[in-house]
Order: structure tokens, then sequence, then C-alpha cells
């Protein structure tokens, strides 16, 4: 077992923010079939939208896996993918209305933050961890 080991809600995080990455790529999927499909929009890029999704959602797979992993770097853009979801749950709710896009949406991230940001988790992400000895008063 490792010195440091990596909190429950961290690993949840990882587990969360993973789901986030494929859900991302699954997009990406989806716009390719689109696109192979049927004939796109006059002015439709759709193969680079699904190309900007594929990458984005690799990147997001990979923040949650390395948090998952225990890696305190991607805490940070763990923090910021939650901050541009609920630009985009915003926007699902209040610009086109679709509330049960959004408000799923917005309480995962939620959730993501609080766990994110909750002491076992912040000792975590500084080293500050408490050792056994420390915890029981010695």
């Amino acid at each position: 077992m490792s010195a440091h080991p990596v909190p429950q809600p961290v690993r949840w995080v990882g587990v969360i923010v993973g789901l986030q990455g494929l859900a991302g790529t699954a997009f990406a999927i989806a716009l390719l079939i689109k696109a192979i499909t049927s004939a796109p929009e006059p002015g439709e890029n759709v193969y680079a939208l699904a190309g900007y999704f594929a990458l984005v959602g690799a990147a997001v797979i990979t923040v949650g896996v390395a948090l998952f992993r225990g890696r305190r770097w991607a805490r940070t853009p763990a923090v910021v993918v939650q901050i541009l979801l609920l630009g985009a749950a915003w926007y699902a709710i209040s610009g086109s209305a679709r509330w049960a896009i959004g408000v799923p949406v917005v309480v995962l991230c939620i959730v993501v933050l609080v766990l994110l940001f909750i002491a076992p988790s912040r000792e975590w992400a500084t080293g500050m961890e408490k050792t056994d000895a420390e915890s029981s008063g010695k």
C-alpha cells in the first residue's frame, strides 16, 4: 500500500469524470454516424466537430483515469471541466429549455465539485494527509 492512499471521494470523481469523457466520445461517434448517413447542413463541418469532441473526450477520460489512480495534477483539469459543463448545462436549461439534460448535468457537476473540495480530497491534493500517528493523537 502506498504512503498516501487515494481518498475514496477522489476515486469516485475519477469514475464520474471518466464517464463524462466517454459521453463526449460517444457524442463524437454519433456525429460521425450522422455525417455518414445524412447530408450535412450548409456551412456545417460535422467532421471537425466530431474530431473536437473526440479529442476533448479523450482528454477528459485521461483526467478521470489519472484521478482514479491518484495523480494530483488531474484535480485542476477536473475542476475546469466541471465549470465548463456547468456553463453548458446553464445554456441547456435557460437557452434551450432542455431541463431533462441540463438539470442532471448541473447536479453531477456540483457533486463532483463537492467531492473534490471536501477535507479528505483537499488534504490529499495538497499532500497534507494525516498519518496514522497524527490521527490517533500521538
